[in-house]
């Protein structure tokens, strides 16, 4: 059996594209964060509107203000879904990178632990011999 691992190289490529689709995956969820601040804070500002109207003016201005707010808020919402859909696909891709990583990861640890076992046979061989050897040496001893 070969010493080095014959799959390093996809190994490698492997987890470059999983650290990839973790960066991605990180922005992603930024991005939703960022989102959910901003919808926060208009929502925020809404509440803040004066409630008390001294003229037709000043309600006109309320009412006109809240529509443009409402719209705002539509708008925000339907960022943020956009953001959390970008997420889950983020966050599917990441998924599928990591499980190849994975398979990948498997096979080098099964070769890591053959590779383990030959030295540990191969040690183990030696140690008989040198035994074995003494043993002989020491039977001769005895009978000569």
């Amino acid at each position: 059996m070969t010493r080095s691992f014959s799959l390093a190289g996809l190994l490698r490529l492997r987890r470059l594209r999983e650290d990839q689709a973790a960066g991605a995956l990180a922005a992603a969820n930024a991005g939703v964060h960022d989102a959910a601040m901003r919808t926060a804070h208009a929502r925020d500002l809404l509440a803040d509107t004066p409630a008390e109207v001294k003229n037709t003016a000043a309600l006109n201005a309320i009412n006109t203000a809240r529509t443009a707010s409402r719209s705002m808020l539509a708008e925000l919402n339907a960022l943020s879904a956009l953001k959390r859909a970008a997420a889950d696909e983020s966050a599917a891709a990441f998924a599928a990178a990591r499980s190849e990583s994975v398979r990948i990861e498997k096979l080098e640890t099964r070769h890591s632990d053959l590779l383990a076992q030959e030295d540990l046979r191969a040690e183990q061989l030696v140690l008989d011999e040198i035994a074995s050897r003494s043993w002989h040496s020491a039977q001769n001893e005895v009978t000569a």
